[in-house]
């Protein structure tokens, strides 16, 4: 009917709409950065931007975009939940994001992820948060204006040391806390305020039984992958990052950067 010139239209306008309908449901949520806004009145009366899984090695957002979404915000601090690369080619990619944060001139704060063990030489990592005035929690915590904040270090590679965590901190101000792993927070046994986390993606790929294939600890297991929840001790909250681990790719999972309002 069409032809063999018109069969060959045809296929090469099937493999286009393929090609299409695998950027718009698989690459495009990597680069449509969404900026979501939790209010969870803490008598702190501040803003904090929490920035995840930056995955430097896997991540679609320029800088510029990242900046935006700073500027437009106006925090009064960031926070860096971990897993920033694996790959030591991709440090100098770090320091041009870390550069765009810091130009903005509010305290940011950092804990380490498990991709971040997997550097061969972790101290050029340790090194860039130096020179770009990001202070790095590893198990302490430390007295910043109305709150405590306590950063954890990561739960899934064996690295957190919850009891030095705390070891400075008392009740008269809101504990807030970081870490990468949310897992950790059933290991945390006295209250705190809030406490934020990544390292779940959201599930990346909105699948069934995806955390059936991919196990990701006894949260995921029980439905807890994103979002706010909170149990006997405190709040806690775990972003669906803005960077892709494994495949590069999201499904139904938007990149995200979290605006906590305290």
């Amino acid at each position: 009917m069409f032809g063999e010139k018109g069969g060959i239209v045809l296929i090469y306008f099937a493999l286009l709409a393929g090609v299409a309908i695998l950027y718009l449901f698989f690459i495009f949520p990597t680069q449509w950065l969404k900026l979501e806004t939790v209010k969870q009145p803490l008598g702190i009366n501040k803003t904090i931007l929490q920035i995840s899984d930056l995955h430097f090695d896997r991540l679609r957002v320029p800088a510029s975009r990242i900046k935006k979404v700073i500027k437009e915000s106006n925090p009064d601090y960031i926070f860096l939940t971990g897993d920033f690369t694996y790959k030591e080619r991709y440090l100098s990619r770090a320091a041009h994001y870390f550069k765009a944060f810091a130009d903005y001139g509010v305290p940011i704060y950092a804990v380490l992820g498990n991709h971040d063990y997997e550097l061969p030489q972790l101290r050029k990592l340790l090194r860039l948060f130096e020179h770009y005035g990001i202070k790095l929690l590893r198990n302490e915590s430390v007295f910043v204006e109305d709150f405590q904040l306590v950063g954890i270090d990561d739960y899934g590679t064996g690295h957190s040391k919850i009891n030095k965590s705390f070891q400075d901190v008392n009740q008269s101000k809101p504990i807030v806390i970081i870490t990468h792993d949310p897992n950790v927070v059933l290991k945390i046994k006295r209250p705190y305020a809030y406490l934020m986390a990544g390292h779940l993606h959201g599930k990346q790929l909105n699948v069934p039984f995806f955390f059936t294939f991919k196990p990701k600890g006894p949260l995921s297991a029980k439905g807890i992958y994103k979002g706010l929840h909170s149990d006997e001790n405190g709040f806690y909250y775990i972003s669906k990052g803005i960077g892709q681990a494994g495949v590069n790719a999201r499904f139904m999972v938007r990149s995200e950067i979290t605006l906590h309002q305290l």
